[in-house]
């Protein structure tokens, strides 16, 4: 039992991966640690309704994808079966054990923890409405907020419902619907998308951009929208949603743009994916000295500090990109500072992964930010029709490319597309954290077959021909 007066050295607002990490690691350093979060265990959107389940069910998906694949390597299996509740409850049993073990890691490192929310009642107040509706205050010395992000809805569009779904939503998984509209093309309704396809959905996608995953190269959203074509999923581009009405059996969804030909469509149900946006609503901040931008963002320095010198923040609050790696290094950058070593968040490259099928990873400058930015670099890209190993499993359409300093040969960037490109991109960005050359990344032996060697093989190509690829030199 807490006190209804209670105090804290810090108090942690949000136990997501940005939350508890920064709460573990105060603890860590012998400091007094108050987690708030309304669910019973840590874990934060990610874990409960976002990342863990997602990959969850896209792991179903790509399973599905690869039976299907093997068919032209002579290999038949008979149509899957699919048991929706067998399915969410073992997605669900995910969640449970991995939060289940965030709350026995709490513990064992003596962290109080409310199951509440919290505002700010002052700088050095926070007021807690505990989930059974009892109320207590909380003196801290310093506060960190790690309150996290929450979909955006279209406004003027019909409420979340069960045939109008946000994320949240469609990862519940509550049935397969014949039809599903996703509206957005960016990475949750790409992923989302890929799951309801697999499962036997008829998935149309509505991005209102010229293509999708806005923010990717287009070198690589090309090879992943052409498998996604591949896979039977309508995409529609330029093309915007103008109105949806929610009807008794189905909905029903007026379209406009170039590459539609008609306006009116009905779905058994529609996933609005548009992107998310920070939950800085009714905790208070006006009672503190902590100021948001013109977003809803949360300010910060590079200490995670805000505006207001006894409060910290964190995670997707303080703006893109909304990562929960991101997140988590940025908790444990706050709680070294308040503990009083001398760091800051300085990264040189966040990793950011689509887990779609195939993959989608960059880290560092994008071949999009350097043209924009009028950066000069030098491209080498290695296609993955060169690649052993791709060829093994048959899923040759990857591409692998750094992005470099035509000056010192220093790797700015990498990006990667194809299956694993999440797990390969982790040597990308510690090559750029360690500012590796070209040199350094062609001269380490990388196993053979494997498909890590497509980094190695982009990083011969600076200079010159690769192993498995050859390029004539240009004639003076």
């Amino acid at each position: 039992m807490i006190d209804k007066n209670s105090k804290t050295h810090i108090g942690v607002i949000g136990g997501g991966p940005a939350g508890y990490a920064a709460a573990f690691k105060a603890a860590d350093l012998g400091l007094k640690v108050t987690l708030i979060d309304k669910e019973k265990n840590p874990g934060g959107v990610c874990l409960y309704r976002g990342c863990i389940p997602s990959k969850a069910l896209l792991h179903i998906s790509k399973v599905i994808s690869e039976a299907d694949e093997v068919s032209k390597c002579g290999i038949s299996f008979s149509k899957p079966g699919i048991d929706v509740d067998k399915l969410r409850t073992w997605k669900d049993n995910v969640v449970t054990q991995l939060t289940s073990g965030l709350g026995q890691l709490s513990k064992a490192r003596n962290i109080k923890f409310i199951q509440g929310t919290a505002q700010f009642k002052n700088s050095n107040t926070l007021s807690i409405e505990e989930n059974d509706g009892q109320r207590m205050e909380l003196n801290v010395d310093y506060t960190i907020v790690a309150i996290g992000s929450k979909p955006i809805i279209i406004p003027g569009f019909p409420e979340i419902s069960e045939k109008i779904m946000d994320s949240t939503e469609a990862l519940k998984l509550t049935d397969i619907p014949d039809s599903l509209l996703v509206v957005g093309g960016g990475y949750i309704g790409l992923e989302l998308a890929s799951v309801y396809n697999a499962l036997g959905t008829k998935v149309t996608v509505v991005e209102m951009t010229s293509g999708l995953l806005p923010g990717a190269d287009r070198d690589m959203a090309s090879i992943l929208e052409k498998q996604v074509k591949n896979r039977s999923i309508k995409v529609l581009l330029n093309t915007k949603v103008e109105a949806i009405k929610e009807l008794e059996e189905n909905v029903k969804v007026k379209l406009s743009g170039d590459s539609i030909d008609k306006t009116q469509y009905e779905f058994e149900k529609v996933l609005i994916a548009i992107g998310r946006k920070p939950s800085a609503d009714n905790i208070g901040l006006e009672n503190t000295k902590v100021k948001v931008n013109n977003r809803g963002f949360i300010t910060v320095n590079k200490q995670r500090r805000s505006t207001d010198p006894l409060i910290f923040a964190i995670g997707d609050i303080t703006g893109d990109p909304m990562l929960a790696h991101k997140g988590t290094h940025e908790g444990i950058v706050a709680a070294e500072v308040i503990a009083g070593e001398k760091v800051e968040f300085a990264p040189h490259a966040i990793p950011a992964v689509v887990f779609t099928d195939p993959e989608l990873a960059w880290c560092g400058l994008t071949e999009t930010d350097a043209k924009s930015n009028k950066i000069d670099v030098k491209i080498k890209k290695f296609p993955w029709a060169a690649s052993g190993r791709a060829m093994t499993f048959n899923r040759t359409e990857g591409l692998t490319k750094i992005i470099l300093d035509p000056n010192s040969d220093r790797i700015l960037g990498m990006g990667i597309c194809g299956p694993g490109a999440g797990e390969l991109i982790a040597e990308g960005a510690l090559a750029i954290e360690m500012a590796a050359l070209a040199s350094d990344l062609k001269l380490v032996i990388h196993p053979h077959p494997t498909l890590s060697e497509t980094i190695m093989e982009s990083a011969e190509l600076f200079y010159g021909s690769s192993t498995h690829l050859f390029r004539p030199k240009k004639k003076n």
